[in-house]
Protein backbone atom coordinates (compact mmCIF):
# COMPACT_ATOMS: atom_id res chain seq x y z
CA UNK A 1 0.00 0.00 0.00
CA UNK A 2 1.01 3.37 -1.12
CA UNK A 3 1.55 5.06 2.69
CA UNK A 4 3.54 8.57 2.42
CA UNK A 5 3.74 12.03 4.09
CA UNK A 6 4.64 15.19 2.37
CA UNK A 7 7.70 17.37 3.40
CA UNK A 8 10.06 19.77 2.33
CA UNK A 9 13.85 18.94 1.47
CA UNK A 10 14.78 21.33 4.80
CA UNK A 11 12.72 19.00 7.03
CA UNK A 12 15.10 15.73 6.09
CA UNK A 13 18.03 18.26 6.45
CA UNK A 14 17.56 19.18 9.74
CA UNK A 15 16.89 16.03 10.96
CA UNK A 16 19.65 14.34 8.69
CA UNK A 17 18.63 11.57 6.11
CA UNK A 18 18.81 7.97 8.49
CA UNK A 19 16.70 9.64 10.99
CA UNK A 20 14.34 10.87 8.56
CA UNK A 21 13.98 7.60 6.76
CA UNK A 22 13.97 5.41 10.78
CA UNK A 23 11.39 7.73 12.26
CA UNK A 24 9.27 7.61 8.85
CA UNK A 25 9.63 3.89 8.49
CA UNK A 26 9.87 2.51 12.18
CA UNK A 27 7.69 5.18 14.07
CA UNK A 28 4.87 6.42 11.30
CA UNK A 29 5.20 3.03 9.55
CA UNK A 30 5.19 4.83 6.22
CA UNK A 31 6.57 3.34 2.78
CA UNK A 32 7.10 6.64 0.86
CA UNK A 33 8.42 10.21 0.84
CA UNK A 34 6.46 12.49 -0.67
CA UNK A 35 9.26 15.31 -1.38
CA UNK A 36 8.56 18.97 -2.66
CA UNK A 37 10.66 19.15 -6.25
CA UNK A 38 9.06 22.24 -7.48
CA UNK A 39 7.20 25.01 -4.82
CA UNK A 40 6.06 28.34 -3.85
CA UNK A 41 6.43 31.17 -0.98
CA UNK A 42 4.96 30.66 2.46
CA UNK A 43 5.73 31.42 6.14
CA UNK A 44 5.75 28.06 7.94
CA UNK A 45 6.02 27.17 11.69
CA UNK A 46 8.78 24.44 12.10
CA UNK A 47 8.18 22.17 14.94
CA UNK A 48 10.64 19.50 13.91
CA UNK A 49 13.29 22.07 12.90
CA UNK A 50 15.95 22.44 16.14
CA UNK A 51 17.06 25.47 14.40
CA UNK A 52 14.74 27.20 12.21
CA UNK A 53 11.39 27.23 13.93
CA UNK A 54 9.92 29.72 11.29
CA UNK A 55 10.85 29.41 7.79
CA UNK A 56 10.44 31.49 4.25
CA UNK A 57 11.19 29.59 1.67
CA UNK A 58 12.03 31.34 -1.77
CA UNK A 59 9.20 32.03 -3.50
CA UNK A 60 8.85 29.89 -7.47
CA UNK A 61 12.02 27.14 -7.16
CA UNK A 62 12.88 24.23 -7.91
CA UNK A 63 14.70 21.49 -5.62
CA UNK A 64 16.57 19.45 -7.65
CA UNK A 65 19.42 20.20 -10.58
CA UNK A 66 17.48 21.65 -13.93
CA UNK A 67 19.05 20.03 -16.89
CA UNK A 68 20.46 22.81 -18.85
CA UNK A 69 19.55 20.93 -22.34
CA UNK A 70 15.56 20.63 -21.90
CA UNK A 71 14.99 24.40 -21.11
CA UNK A 72 17.34 26.24 -23.55
CA UNK A 73 14.62 27.28 -25.82
CA UNK A 74 12.25 27.58 -23.52
CA UNK A 75 10.59 31.10 -22.59
CA UNK A 76 10.17 30.59 -18.96
CA UNK A 77 12.46 28.14 -17.32
CA UNK A 78 13.01 27.79 -13.56
CA UNK A 79 15.47 29.00 -11.08
CA UNK A 80 16.85 26.26 -8.80
CA UNK A 81 16.48 27.17 -4.96
CA UNK A 82 19.55 28.44 -3.16
CA UNK A 83 18.71 25.10 -0.44
CA UNK A 84 20.42 22.68 -3.14
CA UNK A 85 23.52 24.31 -3.55
CA UNK A 86 24.05 25.34 -0.34
CA UNK A 87 22.15 21.89 1.54
CA UNK A 88 22.67 19.90 -1.20
CA UNK A 89 19.93 18.02 -3.72
CA UNK A 90 17.98 16.20 -1.10
CA UNK A 91 15.74 14.58 -4.19
CA UNK A 92 18.79 12.50 -5.34
CA UNK A 93 20.17 11.86 -1.92
CA UNK A 94 16.48 9.75 -2.06
CA UNK A 95 16.69 8.41 -5.30
CA UNK A 96 19.84 7.23 -5.17
CA UNK A 97 19.74 5.91 -1.42
CA UNK A 98 15.78 4.01 -1.85
CA UNK A 99 17.39 0.42 -1.05
CA UNK A 100 18.74 1.50 2.03
CA UNK A 101 16.05 3.94 3.55
CA UNK A 102 13.42 1.21 2.42
CA UNK A 103 11.28 4.52 1.33
CA UNK A 104 9.87 4.69 -2.55
CA UNK A 105 10.22 8.14 -3.82
CA UNK A 106 7.46 10.40 -4.60
CA UNK A 107 8.14 14.35 -6.37
CA UNK A 108 5.63 16.39 -4.95
CA UNK A 109 5.48 18.88 -7.79
CA UNK A 110 4.19 22.21 -7.98
CA UNK A 111 2.96 23.22 -11.59
CA UNK A 112 1.22 26.52 -12.58
CA UNK A 113 0.69 28.29 -9.39
CA UNK A 114 4.42 30.42 -9.42
CA UNK A 115 3.96 33.72 -8.54
CA UNK A 116 7.58 34.67 -9.49
CA UNK A 117 7.60 33.40 -12.91
CA UNK A 118 4.20 35.11 -13.21
CA UNK A 119 5.26 38.52 -11.99
CA UNK A 120 8.21 37.89 -14.73
CA UNK A 121 5.76 36.43 -17.23
CA UNK A 122 2.46 38.99 -16.81
CA UNK A 123 1.70 37.78 -20.75
CA UNK A 124 0.97 34.11 -19.87
CA UNK A 125 -1.01 34.10 -16.62
CA UNK A 126 -5.03 33.68 -16.16
CA UNK A 127 -6.84 37.00 -16.05
CA UNK A 128 -10.48 37.57 -14.89
CA UNK A 129 -13.24 38.84 -17.01
CA UNK A 130 -11.89 42.23 -16.67
CA UNK A 131 -8.33 41.71 -17.87
CA UNK A 132 -6.81 41.86 -14.30
CA UNK A 133 -3.87 39.18 -14.25
CA UNK A 134 -3.55 37.06 -11.55
CA UNK A 135 0.28 36.66 -10.92
CA UNK A 136 -0.04 33.42 -8.60
CA UNK A 137 -1.52 30.96 -11.89
CA UNK A 138 0.27 30.79 -15.01
CA UNK A 139 -2.52 29.68 -17.24
CA UNK A 140 -3.08 26.41 -18.65
CA UNK A 141 -4.32 27.60 -22.19
CA UNK A 142 -0.42 29.66 -22.58
CA UNK A 143 1.72 27.30 -24.80
CA UNK A 144 4.81 29.02 -22.87
CA UNK A 145 3.23 27.75 -19.19
CA UNK A 146 2.21 24.39 -20.25
CA UNK A 147 6.25 23.75 -22.37
CA UNK A 148 7.19 24.82 -18.85
CA UNK A 149 5.02 22.09 -17.08
CA UNK A 150 5.98 19.72 -19.75
CA UNK A 151 9.63 20.17 -19.08
CA UNK A 152 9.61 20.60 -15.33
CA UNK A 153 8.58 17.02 -15.23
CA UNK A 154 10.11 15.18 -18.31
CA UNK A 155 13.51 17.03 -16.29
CA UNK A 156 12.59 15.56 -13.16
CA UNK A 157 11.41 11.79 -14.42
CA UNK A 158 14.64 11.23 -17.11
CA UNK A 159 17.37 12.59 -14.47
CA UNK A 160 15.87 10.73 -11.21
CA UNK A 161 13.68 8.40 -12.32
CA UNK A 162 11.55 8.50 -8.66
CA UNK A 163 8.86 6.37 -8.15
CA UNK A 164 6.00 8.50 -8.71
CA UNK A 165 5.05 12.43 -9.67
CA UNK A 166 2.37 14.16 -7.70
CA UNK A 167 0.97 17.25 -9.86
CA UNK A 168 -0.29 20.20 -7.69
CA UNK A 169 -2.26 23.17 -9.48
CA UNK A 170 -1.73 21.74 -13.07
CA UNK A 171 -5.13 23.52 -13.34
CA UNK A 172 -7.07 27.31 -12.98
CA UNK A 173 -6.89 28.71 -9.66
CA UNK A 174 -9.18 29.97 -7.18
CA UNK A 175 -9.33 33.68 -6.46
CA UNK A 176 -9.22 33.49 -3.22
CA UNK A 177 -5.71 30.91 -2.97
CA UNK A 178 -3.82 33.20 -0.45
CA UNK A 179 -1.22 35.72 -2.42
CA UNK A 180 0.33 38.16 -0.05
CA UNK A 181 -1.70 40.25 2.68
CA UNK A 182 -4.93 39.90 0.59
CA UNK A 183 -7.29 42.21 1.18
CA UNK A 184 -10.93 41.85 0.89
CA UNK A 185 -13.65 44.35 2.46
CA UNK A 186 -16.46 42.74 -0.06
CA UNK A 187 -17.09 39.41 1.72
CA UNK A 188 -17.17 37.02 -1.05
CA UNK A 189 -18.73 34.10 -0.90
CA UNK A 190 -17.73 30.79 -2.92
CA UNK A 191 -19.66 31.61 -5.87
CA UNK A 192 -18.00 35.34 -6.09
CA UNK A 193 -14.65 33.26 -5.68
CA UNK A 194 -15.15 31.42 -8.46
CA UNK A 195 -16.38 34.15 -11.21
CA UNK A 196 -13.56 36.03 -10.24
CA UNK A 197 -11.09 33.30 -11.17
CA UNK A 198 -12.59 32.19 -14.26
CA UNK A 199 -9.61 32.91 -16.96
CA UNK A 200 -10.44 34.90 -20.10
CA UNK A 201 -6.81 36.17 -21.25
CA UNK A 202 -5.75 36.06 -24.64
CA UNK A 203 -4.57 32.06 -24.25
CA UNK A 204 -7.70 30.98 -22.97
CA UNK A 205 -9.86 33.45 -25.51
CA UNK A 206 -7.90 32.12 -28.40
CA UNK A 207 -8.23 28.14 -27.72
CA UNK A 208 -11.70 28.42 -26.44
CA UNK A 209 -12.64 30.12 -29.71
CA UNK A 210 -10.60 27.34 -31.94
CA UNK A 211 -12.61 24.91 -30.74
CA UNK A 212 -16.13 27.19 -30.90
CA UNK A 213 -17.01 28.72 -27.90
CA UNK A 214 -18.59 32.17 -27.79
CA UNK A 215 -16.16 32.91 -25.25
CA UNK A 216 -16.96 37.08 -25.66
CA UNK A 217 -20.94 36.21 -24.63
CA UNK A 218 -19.66 34.48 -21.87
CA UNK A 219 -16.97 37.15 -20.99
CA UNK A 220 -19.51 39.85 -20.70
CA UNK A 221 -21.93 37.79 -18.41
CA UNK A 222 -19.05 36.90 -16.08
CA UNK A 223 -17.71 40.59 -16.20
CA UNK A 224 -21.35 41.79 -15.45
CA UNK A 225 -21.97 39.39 -12.47
CA UNK A 226 -18.57 40.75 -11.19
CA UNK A 227 -19.78 44.44 -11.40
CA UNK A 228 -23.03 43.64 -9.63
CA UNK A 229 -21.30 41.81 -6.82
CA UNK A 230 -19.04 44.77 -6.16
CA UNK A 231 -21.94 47.15 -5.69
CA UNK A 232 -24.04 44.61 -3.30
CA UNK A 233 -24.11 46.32 0.59
CA UNK A 234 -23.83 42.60 1.43
CA UNK A 235 -23.19 39.33 -0.50
CA UNK A 236 -26.07 37.76 -1.99
CA UNK A 237 -26.15 34.10 -3.35
CA UNK A 238 -26.77 33.87 -7.04
CA UNK A 239 -26.84 30.61 -7.74
CA UNK A 240 -28.26 28.49 -5.17
CA UNK A 241 -27.47 25.04 -6.69
CA UNK A 242 -23.35 25.93 -6.88
CA UNK A 243 -21.23 23.95 -6.27
CA UNK A 244 -23.18 20.81 -5.97
CA UNK A 245 -24.82 21.31 -9.41
CA UNK A 246 -21.31 21.95 -10.93
CA UNK A 247 -21.05 23.48 -14.04
CA UNK A 248 -25.32 23.37 -14.06
CA UNK A 249 -25.51 26.14 -11.81
CA UNK A 250 -25.10 28.03 -14.61
CA UNK A 251 -26.82 26.72 -17.23
CA UNK A 252 -29.37 29.62 -17.51
CA UNK A 253 -26.42 31.75 -18.94
CA UNK A 254 -25.86 29.59 -22.36
CA UNK A 255 -22.39 30.96 -23.67
CA UNK A 256 -21.10 31.03 -20.10
CA UNK A 257 -22.49 27.56 -19.68
CA UNK A 258 -20.56 26.12 -22.56
CA UNK A 259 -17.24 28.24 -22.03
CA UNK A 260 -17.40 26.64 -18.19
CA UNK A 261 -17.69 22.91 -20.56
CA UNK A 262 -14.63 23.68 -22.13
CA UNK A 263 -12.69 25.03 -19.84
CA UNK A 264 -11.64 21.49 -18.85
CA UNK A 265 -9.46 20.84 -22.23
CA UNK A 266 -6.89 22.71 -21.27
CA UNK A 267 -6.35 20.96 -18.19
CA UNK A 268 -6.87 17.52 -19.44
CA UNK A 269 -5.03 18.26 -22.49
CA UNK A 270 -1.59 19.18 -20.40
CA UNK A 271 -2.03 16.43 -17.99
CA UNK A 272 -1.48 14.35 -21.30
CA UNK A 273 1.32 16.01 -22.69
CA UNK A 274 3.36 15.73 -19.48
CA UNK A 275 2.73 11.91 -18.95
CA UNK A 276 3.80 11.86 -22.66
CA UNK A 277 6.79 13.54 -22.06
CA UNK A 278 7.46 11.74 -18.92
CA UNK A 279 9.31 8.85 -18.54
CA UNK A 280 7.62 6.15 -18.23
CA UNK A 281 8.86 4.74 -15.18
CA UNK A 282 7.20 6.97 -13.22
CA UNK A 283 3.74 7.16 -12.63
CA UNK A 284 1.92 10.64 -12.79
CA UNK A 285 -0.72 11.68 -10.42
CA UNK A 286 -2.60 14.53 -9.53
CA UNK A 287 -3.38 15.79 -6.60
CA UNK A 288 -6.86 17.79 -6.83
CA UNK A 289 -9.89 18.17 -4.38
CA UNK A 290 -13.32 17.98 -3.53
CA UNK A 291 -15.33 19.87 -6.30
CA UNK A 292 -11.89 20.14 -8.70
CA UNK A 293 -14.26 20.80 -12.26
CA UNK A 294 -13.88 24.42 -9.73
CA UNK A 295 -10.34 24.39 -11.49
CA UNK A 296 -11.05 22.71 -14.93
CA UNK A 297 -10.44 19.45 -13.86
CA UNK A 298 -12.54 16.83 -15.61
CA UNK A 299 -11.36 13.65 -13.42
CA UNK A 300 -12.55 11.05 -15.83
CA UNK A 301 -10.95 12.49 -18.36
CA UNK A 302 -7.93 12.70 -16.81
CA UNK A 303 -8.03 9.34 -15.71
CA UNK A 304 -7.55 8.21 -18.93
CA UNK A 305 -4.06 9.91 -19.67
CA UNK A 306 -2.43 10.05 -16.61
CA UNK A 307 -1.73 7.20 -13.45
CA UNK A 308 -4.43 7.96 -10.70
CA UNK A 309 -4.95 11.08 -8.90
CA UNK A 310 -4.40 11.63 -4.93
CA UNK A 311 -7.69 13.55 -3.60
CA UNK A 312 -6.92 15.79 -0.66
CA UNK A 313 -10.03 15.06 2.11
CA UNK A 314 -9.07 17.63 4.66
CA UNK A 315 -11.25 18.72 7.57
CA UNK A 316 -13.78 15.91 6.68
CA UNK A 317 -15.86 13.56 8.61
CA UNK A 318 -14.95 9.91 7.59
CA UNK A 319 -18.32 9.60 5.87
CA UNK A 320 -17.49 12.63 3.92
CA UNK A 321 -13.86 11.07 3.02
CA UNK A 322 -16.34 7.91 1.71
CA UNK A 323 -18.06 9.90 -0.18
CA UNK A 324 -15.44 11.82 -2.26
CA UNK A 325 -13.12 8.36 -2.63
CA UNK A 326 -16.22 6.89 -4.00
CA UNK A 327 -16.67 9.29 -6.49
CA UNK A 328 -13.18 9.25 -7.30
CA UNK A 329 -13.21 5.98 -8.12
CA UNK A 330 -16.34 5.68 -10.21
CA UNK A 331 -14.42 8.60 -12.74
CA UNK A 332 -10.94 7.21 -12.26
CA UNK A 333 -12.19 3.53 -12.83
CA UNK A 334 -10.65 0.54 -10.90
CA UNK A 335 -7.49 -0.16 -12.82
CA UNK A 336 -6.17 3.64 -11.89
CA UNK A 337 -3.84 4.81 -8.72
CA UNK A 338 -6.62 6.39 -6.43
CA UNK A 339 -5.11 7.69 -3.13
CA UNK A 340 -6.40 10.48 -0.22
CA UNK A 341 -4.25 13.15 1.33
CA UNK A 342 -5.26 14.38 4.86
CA UNK A 343 -4.17 16.68 6.82
CA UNK A 344 -2.61 16.13 10.55
CA UNK A 345 -3.67 20.01 11.91
CA UNK A 346 -4.85 20.61 14.42
CA UNK A 347 -7.59 21.37 15.65
CA UNK A 348 -9.11 19.98 12.40
CA UNK A 349 -7.24 16.26 13.97
CA UNK A 350 -7.98 16.18 17.34
CA UNK A 351 -6.54 12.96 18.26
CA UNK A 352 -5.48 9.43 16.87
CA UNK A 353 -8.61 8.00 16.56
CA UNK A 354 -10.12 10.99 14.18
CA UNK A 355 -7.05 10.27 11.53
CA UNK A 356 -7.57 6.54 11.58
CA UNK A 357 -11.39 6.50 11.30
CA UNK A 358 -11.03 8.98 7.84
CA UNK A 359 -8.28 6.90 6.64
CA UNK A 360 -9.75 4.05 7.09
CA UNK A 361 -12.80 5.33 5.62
CA UNK A 362 -10.96 6.25 2.49
CA UNK A 363 -9.54 2.18 1.58
CA UNK A 364 -12.67 1.03 2.59
CA UNK A 365 -14.10 3.36 -0.49
CA UNK A 366 -11.53 2.25 -1.94
CA UNK A 367 -8.24 4.42 -1.70
CA UNK A 368 -4.58 2.50 -2.71
CA UNK A 369 -3.10 4.96 -0.23
CA UNK A 370 -3.07 7.47 1.99
CA UNK A 371 -0.40 10.75 1.79
CA UNK A 372 -0.44 12.65 5.52
CA UNK A 373 0.18 16.21 5.45
CA UNK A 374 3.16 17.63 6.57
CA UNK A 375 5.93 16.45 8.34
CA UNK A 376 7.63 19.02 9.37
CA UNK A 377 4.32 21.43 10.12
CA UNK A 378 3.84 19.37 13.17
CA UNK A 379 4.86 18.02 16.60
CA UNK A 380 6.73 14.73 16.63
CA UNK A 381 4.37 12.99 18.70
CA UNK A 382 1.67 13.13 15.96
CA UNK A 383 4.02 10.85 13.93
CA UNK A 384 2.34 8.59 16.61
CA UNK A 385 -1.15 9.88 15.09
CA UNK A 386 0.02 8.35 11.78
CA UNK A 387 0.65 5.31 12.80
CA UNK A 388 -2.34 4.55 13.97
CA UNK A 389 -4.02 5.68 11.20
CA UNK A 390 -1.43 3.33 9.13
CA UNK A 391 -2.34 0.17 11.85
CA UNK A 392 -6.28 1.07 11.23
CA UNK A 393 -5.94 -0.02 7.74
CA UNK A 394 -2.80 -2.45 7.39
Amino acid sequence: MHLSVWTYPWDIQDQGLDAFAAELTGRAGLTTVSLATSYHAGRFLQPRSPQQKAYFPEDGTVYFWPDESLWQDKVIRPLMASNVTERGDMLEALVRDRQATGLKVSCWTVCLHNSRLGMLHPAHVTRNAFGNPNYYNLCPSSPAARDYVVALVQDITTNYRPDMVELESPNFMGFAHEYHHEKDGVGLNAEDDFLLSLCFCDHCIARAAKAGVQVEGARRTVARFIAELCERAVPERQFPDFPTAGIDAFRGHSDLHAYLAWRSEPVTSLIGEIKGAADPATRIVLIDLKDGWLGGVDLAAVGKLCDGAILCCYDMTPEAVSDVIRAGRAAMGPGKFLGVGLRVFYPEVGGPMVLAARAKAAIDAGADGVNFYNYGLVPAKRLDWVKAAVDAIS
